[in-house]
C-alpha cells in the first residue's frame, strides 16, 4: 500500500518500510496473525538454501584465472591437504595447510625467484567460493594501482583454504606481509561476501590475533573501490609499524599514505 492509500485510509505510515528500502536485512517482514506472511517464509527458503548452495560449491579456477589475467602479474596455483569439500568441511585444520604437491612446487617457485615479494595476494574458496569469484578482480585491480614502489609476488589462487593456509604459502615463498581474499561463511542475506585478512611477517602458526580483517566486500555491502582504499592504508600502517592484528590501529576514513620502497 502506497503512502498516499494509507492517508486516505488512515492508516499510520510504517517507518520500517523506508528503512527496508535501504538494506537487504531481514527486517520488516510483516506478520500473519502470530506467524510471518508466506511469501517471507519462502523468502527464508530460498536464502537458507543459496547459502548452503555456496559452501559446497566449488571454485572455478580456469575462470577466476582468466579474470585476473589482465592485471599482469604471475597465477599460481595451489591446494590445501584438505582433498575433498566434504574433508574440508570436516577438518579445518586441512585446510590451514598445503598439501605436499603445492607446498614443492612452491618450494621450487621460490628458489628460482630472484627477489622475494613485500606483498603477497592469496585468493582462497574459504566457505564461499562465490565470493573470490565475483569480487576478487575487481578489488585487486582498484588496490594494486595504490601499491606502488612495493614489489608484489604472484597472485595465488588456493582451493580448499582457510586463512590460515595463506601464511604457509607466503612463508614458503618469503613475502614480508600477505594478504588473503577469502569467501567469507555465508549469511542469509549475503552468500557472496569477501573477506580480506592482512598479515604482517607470516609464518606457521600466526593466530587470528596477529591479522586485520576487511569484510563483506561486495557491492551490496563495503564496495570494491571503499575496499581498496581502505586496504591501502591498512597495509601502509602495517608495513610502517611492522606489525599487524589487535595492536595495529588505524583510521579507516584516513588519506592513504604512501607507501614504503622494496626492502
Amino acid at each position: 500500500m502506497s503512502d498516499l492509500d494509507r492517508a486516505r485510509n488512515g492508516i499510520p505510515r510504517d517507518p520500517w518500510a523506508e528503512l527496508q528500502s535501504h538494506t537487504v536485512a531481514r527486517i520488516a517482514l510483516g506478520r500473519s496473525g502470530a506467524s510471518l506472511p508466506t511469501r517471507e517464509v519462502l523468502a527464508f527458503g530460498v536464502a537458507h538454501a543459496q547459502a548452503r548452495d555456496a559452501v559446497h560449491a566449488a571454485l572455478d579456477v580456469a575462470q577466476l584465472a582468466s579474470d585476473l589475467a589482465s592485471l599482469g602479474l604471475p597465477l599460481l596455483t595451489v591446494a590445501s591437504a584438505a582433498a575433498s569439500r566434504s574433508a574440508y568441511l570436516a577438518r579445518p585444520d586441512w585446510g590451514r595447510r598445503l598439501d605436499a604437491v603445492s607446498r614443492a612446487a612452491l618450494a621450487a617457485e621460490a628458489a628460482a625467484r630472484a627477489s622475494a615479494p613485500d606483498v603477497l595476494f592469496v585468493i582462497g574458496d574459504g566457505l564461499s567460493a562465490l565470493a573470490p569469484q565475483r569480487h576478487a578482480a575487481a578489488l585487486l585491480a582498484a588496490l594494486l594501482p595504490m601499491l606502488a614502489g612495493l614489489r608484489i609476488g604472484p597472485l595465488v589462487i588456493a582451493t580448499q583454504a582457510r586463512v590460515a593456509l595463506a601464511d604457509e604459502i607466503a612463508e614458503t615463498l618469503s613475502a614480508r606481509l600477505v594478504v588473503c581474499l577469502i569467501g567469507e561463511r555465508p549469511g542469509l542475506s549475503s552468500a557472496d561476501s569477501l573477506g580480506a585478512y592482512v598479515t604482517f611477517a607470516p609464518k606457521v602458526g600466526r593466530t587470528d590475533a596477529e591479522r586485520n580483517c576487511l569484510s563483506n566486500i561486495r557491492p551490496e555491502g563495503l564496495p570494491a573501490a571503499e575496499a581498496a582504499r581502505q586496504l591501502a592504508a591498512l597495509l601502509a600502517a602495517a608495513f610502517a609499524n611492522r606489525i599487524s592484528g589487535v595492536t595495529l590501529r588505524i583510521d579507516p576514513a584516513a588519506t592513504v599514505p604512501a607507501m614504503p620502497g622494496s626492502r
